[in-house]
This record gives C-alpha cells, structure tokens and sequence, in this order.
C-alpha cells in the first residue's frame, strides 16, 4: 500500500501561537491539515541543537533538540514571570510577518527569554523532582548541559580553545548547567506531545538523521574515541565541485564504536524512535565508505576512501619504479618558474620564498615542500607570502598522482589522471597503474559491503522505525543489494531518476521504480518544483516523455502542478513524498513573486537565507483552504503502477 506524505521544516511552520519561526506543537495543527489533504506522513529536516550555525545538518549534540522550537508560551512556569510574558508577546509580533525568519535573532531571542523565565523560577526548578527523573532518564543531557555552560563562559568559541581541564564528568547539573537540562526536557516533552497527536490522527512522523556530527559537537568533546579527528568527511571531486566538498565533519572510528556495541548511534536512534515512526538516513552512503580527507587540507582533492586497500612500496617496487620515482609520484615537485611566474618575475625574491617552505633537490630548479607544510592551510596561513603566490603553491600541493597516507602505504587521488605525475608515465606505466587501481577498487568493494552489512545491520535492527536512505550520488555496485536486504528504503529524486548511461539518457519509468524507494520532486538541497520547471532545461525532457501536452513556457500554473503530481503520483514506489512546497503550488494564493524565495537551501553558499523559508500562510488558514485540500487529496487517487523490487 502506498504512502503519500509531505516534506517541510518544523521551523516553517506559521500558526497563530508560534513566536519567530515554526515550533513542535505547530505539528499539531499541521497533522489537521494533513488529514484532510489525504497525506499519512510528515517528514521534517532534523531538529537537533546547531548552536549559532542554522544548517540543520552540523548537529551541536546527537541528542538535545534546538531551542527555536519549543513553544515557550505553553511553559508553566511563564505565568510567574510576566515581563517574560511582555517580552515575548513583544517578539512574536516583530516577527509573524517576516517571509523567512533570522535563525540568529531567534535562536536569541528565545534563550534570553527563557533565562528570564529560569531566573523568576530558579528554586522551584532546582526542587524539581520530574525534571530530576527525567534527567536521570537521559544521561545524555549531563554532558551537554556542562558543554553548553562552558560554551557561554568562553563566548560560544570551539571546545577545543578551552583550557584542557574542562570536562563534564565532575560537574553537577545546576545553576547555568540546570538551565540547559529545563529547556531539553520541556522540548522533549512539547515533541513528544506532538508527536502523539500526529499518531493519534493516523499519521507517521518520519524524521531525519544527519550521519556526520559537528566537530565542535558536545558528542566530539565528550566521547572523543567515537571520532577519528584526523580525517575530515566531504565528497570527492564532481562537475559540479572541481575541488570536491570539505564538510568539515570528523569521521567516525568505526573501530572503537563496535567494541561498545555502538551504543552511541543505537542510543541516537532510540532517542529519536519517540518521535519518528520512519526515519531518513543522511548520506547513507558514509556507512558504506567514507569520503576521508586530512585535516588541515581546505579541500576534499587530497581526500581518500575510508576505509581502503592501500598500494603498498613493495608493490611499486616489484614493478620497477625506484623510490625516487615514487617520490615523483607521490609528493609535488616545484618548479621555480612556477613561483616566479606569479611573483613579478623575481628569480632571487622567488628562490627566497622557496626556501620558507620548501627543500631544493640539488641543483636542480627543483624544490619539495618542507615538513613544515602538512596540509595547504599552512600554505595558506603564511603571512610572509604574497597572495597569488600562496594560491599557485596550494595548486600544487594537490599536484600528485598518489598520497601516503601512512608510511609506505598509498592511495591514488581521485583526479590523478589530470596529474602531472600521470602525464610523465608511458602508456604501459599507465595501463599498468589502471590495472592496479582496479583490482583495489574490487577489494575495496569489499571492504565497503562488509563494513555497511555490519553496521547498518546493527542499527536498523535497534528499532522498530522503518529505514529510508538518501542514497544519492552512489556509485557503489553493492549498495542496492544491501538496502534491499536490510529493507532501507531508495530514494528516487524524480528529475535525477534517469539512465544515465543510455543514448539520450531517458527518464526512468515511473512503473519501474523499486517498490522498495521514496519517491520525490524536490530535495531541500534542491529547487522546488516550481523552479526547476521554470528555470532548468531538463523540465522539457520530462515534459516530452511523461506529459506531452505540457511544454515548460516560463510560465507554471496549478494545472501544470497537478498534472507533474499526477504523474509521480503513479510511481512504484511505496513512499509518494513530496516538500510542502511542490503541492501549494497547486493554488496560485501561495505562490511567491520570486520562485527563488521557495527554496530551503542553496548548497555551496553561506547566508541568512539558507534554512530559513517559510509558509507562506498560517497552518490555519491552510485548514480552512477547502479546495487545496481536496486538490492534494486528489493525487492520491492516482492510478498504481506496478513496480520491480
């Protein structure tokens, strides 16, 4: 049976109670109107504490939830503090007519609030014995709440600046410490309330889970072994990225979590399991292997799979390439021209730049980065450098065709191909290293499958949430095998769902889609479908193989809405999800001026718009929009398809 449900951001959600942007008793008016629009499922980003950052993606803590959604007008302590009550009432009208929200001025607000609420109320907060059990219930909340003490004590800088003697283990829950703990416990409780109504109602709660945490996460500081801070998690280079992506994540140590049964992920799920019947798995394809880069390195060039089958020297050896050769290949070689070509033609002043930062081989116009240089932030970081030659040096920090990354162990960088090293071998060198590289790559798939069987085997199984991947960019031949096996739900973004390596790479069949999959228009990563139809030039593709009669024009009307929904509505899949977006689309009252005011996220770019969208009515209003209900009712009507699992 399939599932149809709606995508949105709790913090989007608009009522008539909610003070600066959407909180967690909003979904209960949502679930209303849900009911009536024929949905059975709501799908949020995820919701867990970020700090100062607004991207819910770089976590401040596994466990505690952001403070922007709690509703803090339902708090009971609030009555005794009445120029709280001002205050709030003062905020909350400042803001119910902004179109996107400031996460900053939030985020805030609301703690300034809530401190004053606290402060009106610090003894009886103390002597209270259900916020004592619930924080006996949720050990978790001691770490965090030291962390975030700590965090106000040193002007919310990164953990690793304090000074080396602040840890949590000795430090009793009160004062500042007691505050934290008051605020997770009326967010727990708010979410869990929510969540129970949305049950009532018939509907499921499918949550997200980031799989990376910030480096300066309260679970980084806490529980270091967990981490492996040497490495840093991205994606590699793309043609959408010449560079790659440098998330900035730590990577985890797979090691050390098993030997305790991984107990921290599985306690994660079972935190979230309250709330979400199904649940999103970010970047499931960091379970399989992960995008590893050094620390240090701004970019993901140098960056390695983790884990992976190293090239060793002895194999390099025994094909005739001398440790000289290896060295060619395995460390950049500077030419002083190279330097000299971007520092005014100065020879002497060249040679005299060099020598900061680099080795001379011999005699030779030749030079090898020095051990002070590990990475190219110390290139970078240089102050007795100019710019542009600071720039040509880190372009050829990342010149090599193979990285050791321990001693006398190798990889080959994803671009290696474009190397300079590369260009120097003769065919048969060549054909020799491809021939190399693919029999590690089938070792490393492998690796990766055993790895994700294991892991992912272990923490699906901790709950009764139903698994969905976000499996997007994978290109890993096992990858379908174990999802199938493991019963984790595909995603298939519909735009993105073609044969790729087919003449004119069609659009896949929505009758062909995985039983198995979700189903979707648009990601938050991505334009709505409004947007894209407007804007991006494979809408007319689409067009022309499912809904001829349509032609992208420039213009988008709720028939042109209705018809696309229809369409995907007919997909194999058992998940039918769409953001929140795509659907009012289907009356024109909701459409925004500018298209580009609908989206959540611009990745690649950091700004106050990111994470900040809006609906573009209250969640009251919605409900009384007879006609847009039965509208989005209607597509669920949509005539089956039958599908492949």
């Amino acid at each position: 049976m399939k599932t149809f449900g709606t995508a949105v951001p709790v913090s989007a959600l608009k009522t008539k109670k909610s003070a600066g942007c959407g909180e967690f008793l909003d979904l209960i008016p949502f679930a209303d109107f849900c009911k009536k629009s024929g949905f059975s499922l709501i799908q949020i980003l995820p919701v867990n504490d970020t700090g100062t950052g607004s991207s819910p993606y770089s976590a401040l803590s596994a466990f505690a939830l952001n403070p922007i959604y709690l509703s803090v007008g339902q708090l009971p302590e609030l009555q005794n503090a009445p120029d709280a009550a001002k205050e709030l009432k003062k905020f909350k009208k400042e803001t119910e007519s902004l179109k996107r929200f400031n996460y900053s001025q939030v985020r805030w607000e609301k703690i300034r609030i809530l401190r004053a609420i606290y402060e009106k109320n610090r003894e009886s907060i103390a002597a209270d014995a259900e916020l004592s059990d619930w924080i006996g219930k949720n050990p978790w909340v001691h770490e965090y709440a030291v962390f975030m003490h700590y965090k106000d004590d040193y002007m919310q800088s990164s953990w690793k600046s304090w000074p080396k003697d602040k840890c949590w283990k000795n430090q009793k829950i009160e004062g500042d410490e007691l505050f934290y703990a008051w605020i997770q416990m009326h967010l727990d409780r708010q979410f869990a309330e929510a969540a129970a109504y949305v049950r009532e109602k018939g509907l499921k709660i499918k949550g997200d889970i980031p799989i990376m945490m910030n480096e300066d996460s309260h679970d980084a500081w806490a529980h270091p072994e967990f981490f492996n801070d040497a490495l840093r998690a991205g994606s590699p280079v793309d043609g959408f990225n010449p560079v790659g992506q440098n998330w900035g994540f730590p990577t985890y140590n797979w090691k050390n979590l098993a030997k305790v049964d991984y107990s921290w992920w599985k306690k994660r799920l079972e935190t979230a399991s309250k709330y979400y019947d199904v649940y999103r798995i970010d970047h499931i394809l960091g379970f399989f292997r992960i995008w590893a880069i050094p620390y240090g390195e701004t970019t993901a060039v140098l960056g390695h799979t983790e884990p992976f089958e190293p090239i060793t020297r002895a194999e390099l050896n025994d094909e005739g390439f001398t440790d000289e050769r290896i060295r060619w290949l395995s460390r950049p070689h500077i030419p002083t021209n190279l330097v000299e070509a971007v520092n005014n033609g100065d020879y002497l002043g060249s040679h005299g730049i060099l020598r900061t930062v680099a080795d001379r081989i011999g005699d030779e116009e030749l030079w090898l980065f020095n051990s002070e240089i590990s990475c190219d932030s110390d290139i970078y970081s240089r102050s007795d450098i100019p710019d542009p030659v600071k720039q040509a040096l880190a372009e050829k920090w990342r010149d090599r065709m193979l990285v050791e990354v321990e001693k006398d162990k190798f990889y080959p960088v994803w671009t290696y191909t474009e190397t300079t090293a590369w260009k120097s071998l003769d065919s048969k060198e060549q054909e020799f290293f491809k021939e190399l590289f693919a029999e590690k790559n089938k070792k490393m798939e492998y690796l990766w499958e055993k790895q994700a069987r294991t892991v992912l085997g272990e923490l699906t199984g901790c709950t009764d949430m139903i698994s969905c991947a976000e499996d997007l960019g994978a290109n890993i031949d096992c990858l379908p095998s174990v999802l199938h096996d493991l019963n984790i739900q595909r995603l298939k973004v519909v735009r993105w769902s073609r044969l790729w390596d087919q003449p004119g790479q069609p659009f896949e069949d929505f009758a062909d889609y995985p039983v198995q999959s979700v189903t979707t228009t648009s990601v938050h990563d991505s334009s709505t479908l409004r947007l894209w139809w407007l804007n991006e030039p494979d809408a007319a593709d689409f067009a022309e193989a499912f809904c001829p009669e349509l032609e992208p024009d420039g213009t988008y009307a709720p028939e042109t809405a209705e018809r696309i929904l229809s369409v995907t509505a007919t997909s194999a899949s058992t998940y039918i999800i769409h953001p929140i977006q795509d659907y009012l689309a289907l009356s024109e009252t909701y459409y925004d001026e500018d298209p580009e005011a609908e989206r959540i996220n611009v990745p690649g770019s950091v700004n106050d718009f990111n994470w900040t969208y809006r609906l573009p009515a209250l969640i009251e209003d919605l409900n009384k929009d007879k006609e847009l209900c039965a509208a989005i009712k209607a597509l669920s009507k949509a005539k089956k398809s039958k599908g492949k699992n």
